[in-house]
């Protein structure tokens, strides 16, 4: 959780000195300039946003108070496979296309940006990472918890057999939480595993949001176009409103405590419109065909579509498709199948505006 806070805040922090070169190569001008108009959409767009996103990653977390869209149910599979469908097609549709258009613009020397692929090779290498700290910080938390419950259980036997008693106490289904809101110790033993794997995908996810999300919120905010910023209000709250339900499906699973579901909430529903205010403050400056902006926006956009398209085909499609409560329900295979193909759709739509 410390590492994605930090991370986060590099990218905020450094985003502007990065995306405010040199203009090196003409910018397209824009038909409809109009500063004072695009500053009241730029407010309008921040509003907006910031509810679709607080709405959208806190209704499957409150939802878990409903009988009906509890974890445990198969309507919480349908509801995940739209929002996973809606990740899928912001990596593959919303994402990627843009890192395509930047890393392979006549505004990049061509050597040696148009003598290899960049797009593809940073967002194959962004996935392999993805899987390699998934991989990794899955089983450093296991064996951190494991290995607390094996000493817990270890000296309460011992304990136990000083003071002659028959009967061993244990805690490794009662256990005591000292830790924040990481710690497993609160949860039976027979759900650890899956716990960690939950708290490792929605740390991830977020991380992979985050980092275009800024991106996005940038590039809205240093426009100067209100023909350009109109649609694109509409577009990107319905865009975070679909991408908080995903991301708040997951850290439902993931059982966090108050404090954590609420950093975590806070700062998805923030990221885009601080990407905006950051874009309003560097507009005079910013030029969006600099290649030092094209480079960074593209880079950024490359890994977060890796990020995103391991996460929604593997920690969350194959997860939940493969579990044995779908393969063992036909019903429930055809709506969540429906239910995904509804999600891409509804985000693939959205990029005719955005």
């Amino acid at each position: 959780m410390k590492t994605l806070l930090l991370f986060s805040i590099l990218v905020l922090v450094a985003a502007p000195a990065w995306v405010a070169g040199e203009c090196t190569c003409d910018a397209g001008a824009e038909d409809d300039t109009n500063r004072a108009k695009a500053l009241r959409y730029k407010l309008v767009a921040i509003a907006s946003i910031l509810v679709a996103g607080a709405i959208g990653v806190c209704l499957p977390v409150i939802g878990k108070s409903v009988p009906a869209l509890s974890p445990e149910k198969g309507v919480f599979f349908m509801v995940k496979a739209f929002a996973a469908g809606v990740i899928l097609a912001t990596g593959f549709i919303h994402v990627l296309p843009d890192a395509f258009e930047h890393l392979t613009s006549p505004c990049l020397s061509e050597n040696p940006w148009g003598n290899f692929p960049f797009t593809g090779f940073v967002a194959m290498m962004s996935a392999i990472g993805t899987l390699m700290v998934d991989t990794f910080a899955t089983s450093y938390y296991r064996r951190a918890h494991f290995s607390k419950k094996g000493v817990v259980s270890g000296d309460e036997e011992r304990v136990g057999e000083h003071a002659g008693h028959v009967h061993v106490h244990t805690h490794a289904s009662h256990g005591h939480s000292h830790g924040g809101g990481n710690s497993l110790q609160d949860e039976p033993s027979g759900t650890s595993s899956e716990l960690v794997r939950h708290r490792v995908i929605s740390q991830v996810l977020e991380l992979g949001i985050v980092v275009h999300s800024v991106i996005i919120g940038i590039s809205l905010g240093a426009s100067e176009s209100p023909q350009t910023i109109r649609p694109l209000v509409a577009a990107l709250t319905f865009h975070q409103l679909f991408e908080g339900m995903g991301l708040g499906g997951c850290i439902s699973q993931a059982k966090f405590k108050g404090r954590s579901i609420a950093i975590m909430a806070l700062f998805f529903s923030l990221t885009t419109p601080i990407g905006i205010a950051i874009g309003i403050g560097i507009s005079n400056v910013y030029n969006e065909n600099s290649p030092t902006a094209l480079i960074v926006e593209g880079i950024f956009n490359s890994a977060s579509a890796g990020i995103l398209i391991y996460m929604s085909l593997v920690d969350l499609l194959a997860a939940d498709f493969m579990d044995p409560r779908m393969q063992s329900n036909g019903r429930l295979q055809l709506g969540s199948n429906l239910s995904l193909l509804l999600g891409a759709g509804c985000m693939s739509v959205l990029a005719k505006w955005a």
